[in-house]
């Protein structure tokens, strides 16, 4: 984990209030795994004060070498406000890469993976990962929801990659008229698969959890929580663990992906 000044690479609209950001970042990061994250701030600015942290959506690699990552980010407030106000050439201030990311077993073969509106973010770079492992995709199954169509992102990314991308909306606006955990079910009831990875709100997590208990699944989430440091000194992301009443973990350190069962849903 290192401080870096990056550059701006490009910061383009990625849906209505979304935006791909791509920085420049040490060769370091080439170690980074599925699921861990960022805390950025803006170089420069006074207010806000406290860095934000997002997630790792992919890296850049060119000739075999990381020389960026890009984020995926809605805007919804303060920070992020003026972040996609950022041109290429700007500065930000990035710590990382922080976190546990998703834990994958050697022998991976089946992986279903569901997100829920910008929780797609972390997935795409898993879906990555494994590409770039060699895994075998085929029997890979992306399930992306949001409330309606331009809630939905990253379907061409899964697309592209080799994945069968099945999608929902709440409104019934794109794909199936439903919740993307309905489908998710109806797949693993079906076909069980070797590992469930999840991302969005913590109502569909869940439930997602709920699913792979009931069916005997190895599931693992990345939840969204609020930090204010990303290192464990402010223990503000604290969340409840399991069967341990009064313990806590905390998404900066322990997490932010979890197993499904050290949580209390």
């Amino acid at each position: 984990m290192l401080q870096h000044l990056s550059t701006v690479l490009w910061n383009k609209e990625a849906g209505p209030g979304c935006y791909r950001i791509g920085l420049s970042c040490p060769d370091h990061f080439g170690t980074a795994v599925p699921g861990q994250f960022i805390m950025l701030g803006l170089a420069g600015q006074l207010d806000p004060v406290l860095r934000r942290p997002f997630s790792i959506h992919n890296l850049i690699i060119r000739d075999g070498q990381t020389v960026g990552i890009e984020l995926l980010y809605r805007v919804v407030g303060k920070t992020t406000a003026m972040l996609c106000r950022k041109k290429p050439s700007d500065r930000v201030d990035i710590l990382g890469p922080l976190g546990r990311g998703f834990v994958l077993p050697s022998g991976l073969k089946k992986i279903y993976v569901a997100g829920g509106g910008v929780g797609a973010a972390p997935l795409v770079f898993l879906v990555s990962h494994l590409r770039r492992c060699q895994v075998d995709l085929s029997d890979c199954r992306v399930f992306l929801g949001g409330k309606s169509r331009g809630d939905l992102l990253c379907r061409d990314d899964f697309s592209a990659l080799g994945v069968a991308v099945h999608i929902t909306t709440d409104d019934g606006s794109a794909g199936d008229h439903c919740l993307v955990t309905h489908p998710l079910e109806t797949a693993v009831e079906r076909s069980c698969p070797d590992l469930l990875c999840a991302c969005g709100p913590t109502a569909m997590l869940s439930c997602v959890a709920g699913i792979a208990e009931k069916h005997g699944v190895p599931c693992q989430v990345s939840i969204e929580t609020m930090m204010a440091c990303g290192m464990g000194a402010c223990l503000g992301c604290a969340v409840q663990r399991r069967g341990q009443p009064q313990t806590y973990l905390h998404a900066c350190m322990d997490g932010p992906v979890f197993s499904s069962q050290q949580l209390k849903w």
